[in-house]
């Protein structure tokens, strides 16, 4: 994985992994088809349609009485498809960043990115620079407060950026990463584009009364990478294998303060600090571009890649030599001066109100 800066300082940031390690991407439309293929052979009843509506009755944190889903299946030779109904116990809202289930709780506000994506199709030949290669570019041409991307997605690339501060730009930020990827994609055709709410922080309330929240819908985005699927489907098991224990084969319904006590205690142990570091890396390395030239450069130490890929590969904070950290403190504020003094000023820019808007 190459590593690029405001002023196009490169670093291979992948040199201290082990032959059996990997940083994978994934397509999602294959990934989320595995999934759902995968809950039907383990004996899920899949229904598919959308929901439009949820009745959660006003004593639901206290008393036992059912949750009505309001949705439509969609059928063969129904553009709208059918309206119905279903009651259900519990609900597990794994229904993303716009999460229906977590209007439906009061789950409260928070603020968000938009990350903007666009799939290009280039030719073989370019397409081998990126058979074991993806690219992160840091700069405020590319991003104010994120980074921009170029990722390997089997016969095509993603090419993208992201932003939370100045999301009206981000059109003109995506067309910098085009420009910062260059000849590299030069020709390609565009095949897709997505563009997506991606939450900043957890939601104010992850569970109310039987309902619970997992994934993006729950806020379980980490700073600095934007990753979220491996946390969307750690937390989706770990939800709902607490649940049924608690349920003890479904003779009771569990609590609020069971599920709280048992799925977030034990996720917000496990992540927490993980959460935490990368939020501060992301408020020190991403702000300006001084910030982000000492940032490439101090991933020139081995030490630097050995501790970031360890925690991002096997999720928890690395770090465990006092004197290699001391040492990396002292880089780390060199790099910091060096690099304030060489980077260009980042393009200001105003954008107080949308700034402000939170998704509900």
């Amino acid at each position: 994985m190459n590593l690029i800066s405001p002023t196009g300082v490169e670093v291979n940031i992948g040199e201290t992994l082990q032959p059996d390690e990997y940083i994978g991407m994934c397509r999602r439309e294959i990934l989320d088809k595995y999934i759902r293929d995968r809950a039907i052979e383990y004996g899920a009843e899949i229904v598919n349609g959308l929901v439009t509506a949820i009745d959660v009755p006003e004593g639901h944190k206290t008393n036992e009485e059912p949750y009505t889903l309001h949705y439509q299946e969609f059928v063969e030779g129904s553009s709208a498809g059918v309206a119905k109904t279903m009651d259900v116990d519990v609900i597990v809202g794994a229904d993303g960043a716009n999460s229906r289930v977590a209007k439906a709780m009061d789950a409260g506000l928070y603020n968000f990115a938009i990350a903007f994506q666009e799939r290009i199709k280039i030719s073989e030949e370019k397409m081998e620079f990126y058979e074991e290669m993806a690219e992160m570019y840091v700069g405020d041409d590319v991003s104010p407060d994120f980074y921009g991307w170029v990722f390997p997605k089997y016969d095509h690339v993603g090419v993208g950026t992201g932003t939370v501060v100045n999301r009206p730009a981000i059109k003109q930020y995506q067309k910098a990463i085009r420009d910062r990827a260059g000849d590299k994609i030069a020709g390609g055709k565009i095949i897709k584009v997505e563009a997506h709410p991606i939450p900043e922080h957890y939601r104010p309330r992850r569970v109310q009364g039987r309902i619970a929240l997992v994934g993006d819908a729950a806020g379980y985005v980490t700073k600095c990478s934007g990753e979220g699927i491996y946390f969307a489907a750690k937390s989706g098991r770990m939800a709902a294998e607490e649940i049924v224990a608690i349920m003890k084969g479904g003779s009771r319904l569990p609590t609020q303060a069971e599920i709280e006590d048992t799925y977030i205690a034990k996720y917000d142990k496990l992540y927490g600090p993980t959460y935490a570091v990368l939020d501060i890396l992301q408020k020190v390395f991403y702000s300006n571009n001084g910030a982000r030239e000492a940032f490439v450069e101090l991933c020139n130490s081995k030490y630097v890649q050995q501790v970031t890929f360890d925690s991002y590969l096997y999720k928890r904070v690395q770090g465990n030599n006092p004197l290699d950290d001391i040492k990396l403190l002292g880089e780390t504020i060199g790099c910091l001066i060096k690099g304030y003094a060489n980077a260009k000023p980042d393009a200001e820019f105003s954008n107080p109100i949308e700034s402000q808007k939170r998704l509900g």
